[in-house]
């Protein structure tokens, strides 16, 4: 009782509200109407590599959009939650640059709805990781932080540090796909640590953007390279023009 009493205190002087705009809602970590009007979630017919949304039905064959199809993937199957744009795209670069890192515990219970088709067989999560030069001056990894929301939801293991960034890479955006890749092909690794938990496992990372998809490609090699039997990946937004 006296809890409740102090809950519902605490709601009067701090009342919820919506973690894209600042208004009032009617509960924490949720979107007003106006928000949740400018949010793109994928749903129905999706492509097998990426998760982005495609036209018509499915008809029991592996369907691929067309960017996944000029450059297929090293990894199996991918999802994505939502289209990087208008609102959602507010949401990933406040959680990205905004120090909110409060958005990844809503976005994680999106990426629980998303990801259901790729749990099969009990996967080892896993973010992309951050070189540390990065992670000292952002102070979090946006990744590790939506993975960690998805291990908790979903009780699935989960190594944090499974992957690292062997070299530092620039920023990438701006850069051509080429160069993308020419760039991080060679950064990314498995821990010399963690390669008996990847060994003959599935895999599946997480990550907070897909845009040409090189960071998970480098990502997904590293896991195949340390003995990953297959690898999944699953993102909070996809860049559809990509």
């Amino acid at each position: 009782m006296l809890l409740a009493r102090i809950q519902t205190a605490v709601s009067l002087i701090y009342p919820p509200q919506c973690m894209g705009c600042g208004g009032l809602v009617g509960s924490d970590f949720g979107l007003c109407g106006s928000c949740w009007a400018g949010m793109h979630f994928i749903s129905g017919t999706v492509c097998e590599g990426c998760g982005a949304p495609l036209p018509g039905e499915a008809d029991g064959f592996r369907l691929e959009c067309d960017s996944c199809l000029r450059h297929p993937r090293p990894w199996n199957q991918g999802r994505s939650a939502l289209l990087y744009e208008e609102q959602g795209r507010k949401l990933v670069l406040a959680l990205k640059h905004g120090d909110r890192t409060e958005i990844a515990l809503m976005a994680s219970g999106w990426l629980v709805q998303t990801v259901q088709p790729l749990l099969k067989g009990s996967p080892l999560i896993c973010p992309v990781p951050l070189h540390w030069t990065r992670l000292l001056k952002r102070k979090y990894n946006q990744s590790a932080l939506l993975a960690e929301g998805l291990a908790r939801r979903t009780g699935l293991e989960h190594c944090p540090d499974l992957l690292r960034r062997t070299r530092q890479t620039p920023v990438l955006e701006g850069k051509t796909r080429d160069q993308r890749y020419q760039l991080l092909g060679p950064a990314i690794a498995a821990h010399p640590a963690h390669r008996s938990r990847v060994k003959d496992r599935v895999v599946l990372i997480v990550d907070d953007v897909m845009t040409s998809g090189a960071t998970l490609s480098a990502c997904t090699d590293a896991c195949l390279q340390a003995g990953a039997a297959e690898v999944r990946v699953a993102v909070l937004a996809r860049v559809t023009q990509a």
